[in-house]
This record gives C-alpha cells, structure tokens and sequence, in this order.
C-alpha cells in the first residue's frame, strides 16, 4: 500500500484511474465495429466513413502536443477530472448528433480530452514510490489496453441491442461518474505548490539500463514564473524509445486494423460481433503483462524488452497461418499483445523515472510516437492486403516487430560503449544521453 498526499494509493485507487484510462481511450476506439452503421444513421458517404474514427485520433494527437505538457504545472487531479467531464460533453454530443458533422464535433472532443490517459500515468509516477513505480504503472496502463480492445466486444454487443448510440451515451455517463469519484477518492496533486527551483535530468544510462539523474537549474519560466515544459526530443533515452514504440504499434495497428477483413472473407466468413470476440483474446495477452511493471522495478526492463520485442516477432509467425488455423491466429494474438503491453509499460517507467520533473510533457511527447506508428499500421495494412493477401500483411506486421527489436538492439550496443567513455556524470550532460 502506498501512501500519497496521506492517503493511501491501494489497489482500489490504481483500479479506479485504470478505468478512468480504459473509459477515456474506449471513445477514441469504439467507432470502429459499428462503422457502417454510424455512417448510414448520419448520411456520412461509405467512402469517407474512415472520418468517423480518424477525427477522433487527430483529436488525439492535438491533445498530446497542447494539453498533456500543463500537467507539469497543475493540478493533475483537477486536470484528470475536468478532462473527464469535457470528455463526457463530446460523447453524449456524439449519442445526440443527428448529422455527420455533429458527430464529428464531438468525436474530436473526446478524442482531444482523452489525453487524460496521459496525464493519469504521469500522475501515477509522480506519486507512487520509486520502488513500485513500475507496478503502478502497470495496472493504470493496463486499462488503456483493455478500452481499446474491450471496446470492440462491448460495443458490438450494446449496438446489438440499443443501436450505437447507446455506446456514447454509456460513455458520457462513466466519464461522469469517474470525474466524481476522482475529485472524492484522490488527494491534490500538491506537487504544482511545492516544485524546487531545480529539477532533475539525465546523467547517463548504464549498461543494465538504469537511468542516472542529477540536479540542475529549472527549465525556463514565463513572466509569470511557470516552468515551461520541454519534451526531450533530442535526447537519445527519449529518442530511442519513442522510436521503439513507433515500430510496437505499427504491428500492433497493422493487426488490429487489418483483422476483419481475411476473416470476413473465405473461408471463414465470420460475422462482425464473431470478429470482436478476438479482443477477448488480445485482452487476455494484454493482462497477462501485468507483471511488467514489476520486472521494471527490478531493473530488468532492457532485458526484457528484448526478450518482449523477439516474441512479438514470433507472433506473427501463428499470426499468418489465419486461413488454415483460427486456434494458431488466437495464440498469435495472445502473444503479441503480452509483448505490446510489456514493451509499452517498461518504456514509460523508464522515461517517468529519468524525467521525474517534466513526466506530463514526457510521457505525452512518447505517445506521440504511439499515434504515428498506430496510423502507420492502419494505413499500410489494408493497401498491403488488397495487393498480397494476409501473408503479406503478416511480414508487414513482423517488419515492423523486426525495426523495434533493431532499434532495441543498436541502442544496447551504444549505451556500453558510451558508459565507458565517460569518466564523470558531467562529461555525459552536454551529449544529451539518456
């Protein structure tokens, strides 16, 4: 049990800001197994219903360069709460829109304010104990997995039987209840009152992974002395995950976003709500990594990673024999999603401990990378099938995999080297190592 603001952050606490991220990312995805019939009900041309869910991730990333970077400077309770009912008012616009351009109002709504991901995982490393850093992390993450592919089973199910509507009103009215009980269950996030005239930055990384940090001036302030948060872009810890994560969710989108189609065609045909049911499976992978963020506590995230990177290449291989074999395709998708997940919790622990001053603009800067490899993998997947079939998405999926575990693997050879050269912390700070 862990203590924050005097109170004590147990399980319940990280299982609420869990669903808070699962409910928040479900508004982003759940367009997407009732595309064709939120298109017809709103006049939206069966050409441009894609729309539907793209503004809802462009609604994303504008919120990851404009609002995530102010948790760094207030309040992330509030901030989580007020992202939650702004939330709430972009779904319940979308329940009600009778046209397509209201539609797409409030899907840009929810999808800008669903950042409050992000600010609820920097909130979590921020209060939570180095020590167990990477297990809370682990469990809030958790729930952005289960929003994106628990999205797919529980609207299908609820557009069965109330129409899709129903889907945006339920999420309006969670998003609404969570804003309540966030305000009531968690402490303030003091630490806006209370930040130093210093911060602290990188120093280097050793060969083990571990990231050494050491004090420095603040960055730089407005007139009205607010610190200003700086995403370290040119920094090779930031760089070299970001990037990692890239290649992760380029497979990971190139499954996700090209699935239905070999299963709806020859030879099994499967129905829509058929084709949801393997988010259970992907789900079952996702939570099965939930140890991650406990590997990463122990120093064991670089190993890890490897290890993570070189089973989600293997995936693909079951992955790929879906036309002969459903049961290899459930395994595939269990394992890649086991690897995603523990990939994507070991590269924020080690970016939220490296940055513990700046984890807000930190952590909404690598999600980046996650939206752009996303849109990579959803792009690519469909032309690349229409032109080999699924084999040839499956190598596409394992490339991607395969540019990760390279990334990964030259990052690791550097790290030494450097590590060697360097004779104190100081000779390390003008390179930018992370």
């Amino acid at each position: 049990m862990q203590l924050i603001g005097g109170m004590a952050m147990d399980g319940w606490r990280r299982a609420l800001l869990a669903v808070v991220c699962g409910v928040a990312v479900a508004g982003v995805y759940a367009a997407q197994p009732v595309l064709e019939q939120m298109g017809r009900d709103l006049g939206v041309p069966a050409e441009r219903a894609g729309w539907i869910v793209a503004i809802g991730q462009i609604g994303y990333l504008a919120g990851l360069v404009l609002l995530v970077p102010l948790g760094d400077v207030l309040d992330r309770r509030r901030l989580i709460a007020a992202h939650l009912v702004l939330t709430a008012a972009g779904t319940a616009l979308t329940s009600l829109a009778q046209a397509g351009w209201v539609a797409f109002a409030g899907l840009a709504t929810a999808g800008l304010f669903a950042v409050v991901v992000q600010t609820t995982v920097a909130y979590v490393a921020a209060v939570a104990p180095p020590a167990e850093r990477g297990r809370s992390i682990g469990v809030v993450t958790s729930g952005v997995v289960a929003g994106i592919l628990g999205a797919r089973v529980v609207t299908g199910v609820l557009a069965e039987m109330w129409g899709w509507r129903s889907v945006y009103a339920a999420l309006a009215a969670l998003s609404l209840i969570l804003a309540a009980l966030v305000r009531a269950a968690l402490p303030p996030d003091d630490r806006p009152r209370r930040m130093a005239a210093t911060r602290r930055v990188p120093a280097g990384e050793g060969p083990d992974g571990a990231v050494a940090t050491e004090r420095v001036p603040a960055g730089k302030r407005s007139g009205r002395g607010v610190v200003v948060a700086r995403v370290p872009f040119g920094e090779r810890l930031f760089l070299t995950r970001g990037l990692v994560t890239f290649f992760l969710f380029a497979s990971f989108g190139t499954l996700w976003s090209g699935l239905a189609l070999p299963l709806a065609g020859d030879p099994w045909r499967l129905e829509e709500s058929q084709i949801g049911m393997f988010g259970v499976a992907g789900l079952a992978g996702a939570l099965g990594a939930a140890r991650a963020g406990r590997w990463a506590d122990a120093g064991r995230a670089a190993p890890v990673t490897g290890i993570a990177l070189a089973l989600l290449i293997g995936s693909w291989a079951a992955i790929g024999q879906l036309r002969w074999s459903l049961w290899l395709l459930i395994a595939g998708i269990v394992v890649l999603d086991f690897a995603v997940q523990v990939v994507h919790v070991s590269n924020q622990h080690r970016l939220t401990a490296a940055y513990p001053g700046r984890t807000s603009g930190v952590v909404g800067g690598y999600m980046i990378f996650y939206s752009l490899g996303s849109a990579l993998g959803a792009a690519t997947t469909t032309a690349v099938f229409a032109a080999h079939g699924w084999t040839g998405a499956s190598l596409l999926g394992a490339g991607f995999a395969a540019c990760a575990l390279a990334v990964w693997a030259v990052d690791r050879r550097v790290v030494p080297e450097r590590a060697r050269s360097q004779k104190t912390p100081s000779t390390a700070r003008g390179r930018g190592l992370g």
